[in-house]
């Protein structure tokens, strides 16, 4: 299992439209096969920076994901929002304690 966090920051007059987006796909994302996890933050400090958190079986999981009809339908509609390019990172969980 691996973790994949994915930084994302939006033009403020965006973040609604990013949020009721997300808010119709979250159950579709964490049903994609291999994902064990998923959860939406946004920083404290700067509203505009949100990060997605998410738990995948495999790499090749995510992989197929990322290559779904379903990916492409969020992906597509996300980027349009971005005052940045997004940064994304998977790593190894090592330690977790409950």
């Amino acid at each position: 299992m691996f973790v994949r966090i994915v930084k994302m920051r939006f033009h403020e007059e965006h973040i609604s439209a990013f949020l009721a987006n997300f808010e119709l796909m979250k159950t579709n994302i964490r049903n994609a096969e291999g994902n064990r996890f998923l959860e939406l933050y946004q920083d404290k400090n700067d509203p505009r920076i949100f990060f997605t958190y998410s738990y995948w079986e495999t790499e090749a999981d995510l992989e197929n994901y990322r290559q779904s009809e379903l990916f492409y339908d969020v992906w597509t509609f996300t980027k349009k929002l971005f005052n940045a390019a997004p940064e994304a990172w998977s790593l190894d969980k090592l330690v977790s304690l409950p």
